[in-house]
């Protein structure tokens, strides 16, 4: 059951666990962190949606990628907008990557 948390306290949860992420000093480290943290099933829909998010910024088609991954164009959209956004985090993270 989903509790609400309210937007205040959502926040601050949510800058504590970047805090977390954080202090870890290798990429595995923070992988086992977030393994131990999510379900199976958050860790595929997040996982899933950083890739999708990959595929974006590659330039691949919104039609090729909800074919390949099997999702709805719905979820492509969103994830377009947010790479849209010249102030995107998720934007400068991918381009990082490279």
């Amino acid at each position: 059951m989903h509790r609400n948390i309210g937007a205040k306290n959502c926040r601050k949860d949510i800058s504590e666990l970047a805090r977390a992420v954080r202090a870890f000093s290798g990429g595995a480290q923070a992988a086992d962190f977030l393994r131990e943290l999510l379900t199976p099933a958050e860790i595929e829909n997040f996982a899933l949606r950083w890739r999708l998010l990959k595929m974006l910024e590659s330039g691949m088609p919104q039609r090729k990628i909800a074919k390949e991954l099997s999702i709805s164009l719905c979820k492509i959209t969103r994830g377009s907008r947010i790479l849209k956004n010249k102030d995107s985090r998720t934007k400068q993270a991918l381009r990082g990557l490279k």
